[in-house]
């Protein structure tokens, strides 16, 4: 068994309270770094989508210090919440509490009457709850962003993080496309930890009670009615999975190259309390389909910040044919 005794279940995230703030810290960094240039650059303010979930505060955070950083009024970063269908109190809050608490300018704008008006345009049931249903509001939401941002000299800032990206778990020219994103090499379980490491580290002490709120949220894409009670009924790990399994997954792909035969008896391994075998194959399947099927929108990213040793960046770490089989893959797991 000595071979395994390193398997963390958590590849990305270090193992000690104090590794895991540093390492954090560092990346927030590197996160500012990367935006401070790029609006120097430019000279245009950040504009983001606040949902009042992990990724987009984040991407708030990353904004605010680097315009801070920049020696501009916390005023030039342009948060924009976009209830719809989905949105459910807690989560709304968070998003305005957050933006005012962070002394930004925040608008809101509801795009409920806007995909109405385009679900009667396209002949599509507002009660039928499909793909459809899902993309049009986040390509609604996309649109609002992009067009504010030329009308306030911004660029829309991406939310979206390593794991969606591998997974495909974004709509196509929606929530995957911005102008600039500062989450991209960053898989969905560090992001919790980022928030939570600049917390302990008092970075945002004016936000914190929000903050925490929003570190203990159901991550959702919130495209679906709430339940009966107004709480968030579309949670993303039921659909998609555990992001846990899939970081793991990804990591020995990525960093590695390990075959399926080989990240099968390593998950096994590392998460043999958590997951029996026949539910770790389930999910490593709909991995190596999704990784496979998804590539198309992998291809046209936006330029982001390139942090750590595995990233899913076209124009650098991963280059692929869309049209790439996951088939032999599958097969040997069926093996």
């Amino acid at each position: 068994d000595g071979e395994y005794a390193d398997i963390k279940k958590l590849p990305f995230v270090p193992s000690t309270e104090k590794e895991r703030i540093d390492r954090c810290l560092s990346i927030f960094e590197m996160q500012v770094a990367g935006l401070k240039r790029r609006l120097k650059k430019i000279g245009c303010r950040p504009v983001i989508g606040i949902s009042g979930g992990l990724d987009s505060t984040l991407a708030l955070l990353v904004s605010v210090q680097a315009i801070k950083e920049l020696g501009r009024p916390l005023t030039d970063v342009i948060g924009i919440t976009m209830p719809c269908f989905g949105t459910t109190d807690r989560t709304y809050n968070n998003a305005v509490n957050l933006m005012k608490s962070l002394g930004i300018t925040s608008e809101e704008i509801n795009i409920k009457d806007s995909c109405l008006q385009h679900f009667k345009d396209i002949g599509q049931s507002e009660t039928n709850y499909d793909l459809t249903y899902e993309n049009a509001q986040a390509r609604e939401r996309t649109q609002v962003l992009m067009d504010y941002a030329g009308k306030a000299n911004g660029i829309v800032i991406g939310t979206g993080d390593l794991s969606e990206l591998a997974l495909g778990w974004c709509t196509y020219n929606g929530d995957h496309m911005s102008m600039y994103s500062v989450n991209s090499s960053i898989p969905k379980t560090l992001i919790r930890w980022m928030i939570d490491s600049l917390i302990k580290s008092n970075n945002f002490a004016e936000s914190a009670e929000f903050l925490i709120d929003i570190v203990n949220t159901p991550i959702s894409p919130e495209l679906l009615p709430p339940d009966a009670k107004g709480e968030i009924a579309q949670q993303t790990e039921s659909i998609v999975g555990p992001y846990a399994l899939h970081d793991f997954f990804l990591y020995y792909v990525l960093r590695f190259g390990f075959e399926p035969d080989k990240i099968y008896a390593l998950a096994k391994k590392a998460f043999s309390a958590d997951f029996d075998g026949a539910t770790i194959m389930k999910w490593l399947k709909i991995f190596y389909r999704r990784f496979f099927t998804q590539q198309f929108k992998r291809n046209c990213v936006p330029d982001g910040i390139k942090i750590g040793s595995v990233g899913l960046s076209p124009r650098g770490d991963w280059k692929m044919p869309s049209e790439a089989s996951a088939a032999i893959w599958l097969k040997k797991l069926d093996e």
